[in-house]
């Protein structure tokens, strides 16, 4: 790695790996480099889905998050540039198998080890028929961590996942490819939630980074690729003199159509529920098929929300995160639009959302805006042709 890239400081982690900043050794560029580690093959199938849009997405696009290189781990300090085109033969066979294919030699080494393993239960279960008292284990006391004093409305954690849990621990025995590394350009401006909410609102700005969303869409979807998780923690800022330029990244849930007829994404279906619940479309709520329809409504809560600044609080958090909602009940339960429009599809949207703004308070946007996002945010896919809930559409300007 040294050889290539100089690894500098940790800059975020999530559920599947940890993002580095770092520098290429021989020219000094910055980079981002993220690691992501495959333990287990549903990992690794959401790694090569992110790995394959990425480079089908190559640098042709300004506000698309561009891919420098990709490395494949082979040893505790082993790695190898993986070549344009190729996929790691071990990384793809351990999806098609359902388990994480090692190589002959850790083979033999596991079954050593299962075979110790197995000869260690069976002592201790002799031993266990000879005991007379087990020991319990204590209840652990669970601690809740008290609510945020804040006057930003309050949202518990999402609920509505796919993406499986990450297993850290790595696997017995040496694996062919231990991790992947992607290469990627860096972004000093954060995600779209740090930066946009410490700056007090502009609206040039913020129409600035609706337009750049709606082109980055419309790129993605002509070449048939499918986000599925569009929301502010997935679009990066790079900060320049003539302002900010935001990019689209994370494309570990995104699903790429083999070929578009007569350019019409809406053709291929989809049916894994996935994405993250403040932006997901009514369709995707329901459990129906969807299709790309459904990143174009998931765009539409995010202009709502960047151009109302429009925030809420996840349970336990006290950082304010951009999002639109519908509140149910006298307590204020804040529900997503998609799960609220599921429930009801006659339900009228207010736009603007006036009093649910976070301070200092962005002018509202105009009627044009309005009929924009009612349009983009329709309950019924079916009733909302592409042509009306799409990002390209001239009144966003």
């Amino acid at each position: 790695m040294e050889e290539l890239y100089t690894l500098e400081k940790e800059v975020g982690r999530g559920s599947y790996g940890v993002v580095f900043q770092g520098h290429m050794a021989k020219t000094g560029q910055r980079v981002a480099i993220k690691r992501l580690p495959c333990s287990n093959p549903e990992c690794i199938e959401l790694y090569l889905q992110e790995l394959w849009a990425m480079r089908a997405t190559a640098k042709n696009h300004v506000n698309v998050i561009a891919l420098h290189s990709c490395l494949v781990q082979t040893g505790p300090r082993s790695l190898k540039p993986l070549k344009p085109g190729n996929l790691p033969v071990r990384l793809v066979e351990s999806v098609l198998k359902g388990s994480v294919v090692r190589t002959p030699e850790s083979q033999e080494r596991n079954d050593a080890q299962s075979n110790s393993q197995r000869r260690s239960n069976s002592v201790s279960r002799l031993q266990d028929r000879t005991n007379t008292v087990q020991a319990r284990a204590k209840p652990q006391d669970k601690s809740k961590s008290n609510a945020s004093d804040s006057t930003t409305p309050q949202r518990p954690q999402n609920r509505v996942r796919k993406r499986p849990a990450e297993r850290e621990e790595e696997q017995p025995g040496p694996l062919r490819c231990l991790a992947l590394w992607l290469v990627m350009e860096y972004c000093d401006g954060g995600d779209l939630n740090q930066y946009l909410l410490s700056r007090p609102p502009e609206a040039q700005r913020n129409h600035s980074v609706v337009r750049q969303l709606c082109s980055a869409v419309a790129f993605l979807h002509s070449l048939g690729i499918t986000h599925r998780d569009l929301k502010p923690d997935n679009v990066l800022v790079c900060v320049t003199p003539k302002g900010p330029v935001v990019k689209v990244a994370d494309f570990g849930l995104s699903k790429m159509s083999e070929g578009l007829v007569d350019g019409d994404l809406t053709r291929q279906h989809f049916s894994s529920t996935c994405g993250s619940d403040f932006y997901m479309a009514p369709e995707v709520w329901g459990g129906l098929t969807y299709t790309a329809q459904a990143d174009i409504f998931s765009l539409g809560v995010l202009f709502w929300a960047v151009l109302e600044r429009i925030t809420f609080l996840e349970e336990g958090t006290t950082q304010e995160q951009l999002g639109a909602y519908v509140c149910k009940g006298r307590s204020g339960w804040l529900m997503p639009l998609g799960e609220a429009l599921w429930e009801n599809a006659d339900l009228q949207l207010c736009i603007p959302m006036k009093f649910k703004r976070a301070p200092p308070l962005p002018p509202p946007p105009g009627p044009a805006m309005c009929a924009l996002l009612l349009d983009m945010l329709a309950s019924n896919p079916e009733c909302a042709p592409l042509s009306k809930r799409t990002p390209t559409d001239t009144k966003c300007a």
